[in-house]
């Protein structure tokens, strides 16, 4: 059996070596709604090269960060869908100033454990480090003795 444009139609187990998935995440996907209802032959699951094309919208889009919820919109793009890049646009424009303040705080945090490793202090009750406004005094450039 193939698609309408001719290509043929993909097992499950076929799909998820050529996304890299488990058939189980691919199950899941369509449970959730992130893909559509495969076809069915003989009641085994088929699939045309666009899931394949999904999958990896939805793998690039969980490493930027994105929610399923979040991908969810962007999938729900027809072929030729014009606004579906305003709505790419719109899920970055939120989710951006959250990665940098992630980006932002694991720089204070590397600053922090840089200092501790070269710590010299002879008991952590007097390392400064573990004062409160330690982790401030290295967002602002300061430190001490730690």
């Amino acid at each position: 059996m193939s698609t309408a444009g001719g290509a043929p139609l993909l097992t499950i187990g076929a799909v998820a070596e050529m996304a890299g998935k488990s058939p189980s995440a691919i199950r899941y996907y369509e449970q959730i709604g992130l893909l559509p209802p495969p076809v069915r032959v003989s009641g085994q699951r088929r699939y045309g090269a666009s899931t394949v094309r999904a999958l990896a919208v939805i793998e690039t889009a969980q490493r930027a960060g994105l929610a399923l919820d979040e991908i969810k919109v962007l999938l729900s793009a027809a072929p030729g869908d014009r606004p579906a890049i305003a709505r790419l646009r719109d899920v970055a424009s939120r989710k951006l100033p959250e990665v940098v303040a992630l980006i932002e705080r694991s720089e204070v945090v590397r600053g922090w454990l840089e200092c501790a490793v070269r710590c010299e202090c002879p008991d952590l009750d007097q390392c400064p480090l573990f004062d409160e406004p330690a982790l401030g005094r290295l967002r602002a450039g300061g430190g001490g003795r730690g």
